[in-house]
């Protein structure tokens, strides 16, 4: 009978040992994302820098910045919606700094039935954050060539559509016009390591305790 329930043991405390181990490896995962999060939302709300001159999406991304100009009245809109107030759209539109450089500065959030209204352009001063959001996929439809509207942020089609370069802000103090700021934080970025650790345990949980039920079968058999 004992040389009938080796091979199951074996096998019930190696796959048992190995989704433990992931389940571990997950949580591990879990603290080094935390960390990760708590350095940008530390970032994201550091005092402003002046614009750097050419800003890169890795070592940049998230940098506070600020930027005097004007905004030129050239924009897109992004289609986007808000718990409790409903449909609306970002507002992006093209700033001008001193330099004369174009860049895209993403206002914030207008709703829909306001978004025909006249907006204020001109001279202005963006406080904001560095970004170039990761939107799109496979699945998002083109701009509509009939509403104008966008579904998605995407830097490098909407500076390509501006004729801007493709340094993006997101304003997080008011720009004017009743565009309210949307500004950057870290609840787009997934932390599903709980989910996948809990996973993990539990399909540890239920693969020894198969396992202890086949050994238990196993010695009834014999008995």
């Amino acid at each position: 009978m004992l040389r009938r329930m080796i091979f199951p043991l074996v096998i019930g405390l190696v796959g048992g040992g190995i989704l433990i181990s992931l389940g571990i490896w997950q949580v591990q995962r879990l603290a080094w994302k935390e960390a990760v999060l708590a350095e940008i939302a530390a970032r994201i709300t550091d005092a402003p820098v002046a614009l750097p001159a050419d800003p890169d999406p890795a070592t940049d991304r998230y940098l506070p910045v600020v930027a005097e100009g004007r905004f030129t009245g050239e924009h897109l809109d992004v289609l986007v919606s808000r718990k409790q107030i409903g449909p609306g759209v970002r507002v992006v539109e093209v700033f001008e700094t001193g330099e004369g450089r174009r860049v895209l500065v993403d206002r914030g959030f207008v709703p829909q039935d306001a978004r025909g209204a006249a907006r204020m352009s001109g001279p202005a001063r963006v406080e904001g954050n560095l970004h170039w959001p990761e939107e799109t996929d496979g699945f998002t439809p083109p701009p509509d060539g009939q509403t104008g509207l966008w579904f998605a942020r995407d830097v490098a089609a909407m500076a390509a559509a501006l004729d801007a370069e493709p340094t993006f802000i997101v304003a997080r103090r008011p720009t004017g016009g009743g565009i309210e700021p949307m500004p950057v934080d870290t609840s787009g970025i997934p932390n599903d390591h709980m989910n996948y650790a809990i996973t993990w345990f539990s399909l540890a949980a239920v693969w020894l305790g198969m396992t202890a039920y086949l050994l238990w079968r196993i010695r009834q058999r014999r008995a």
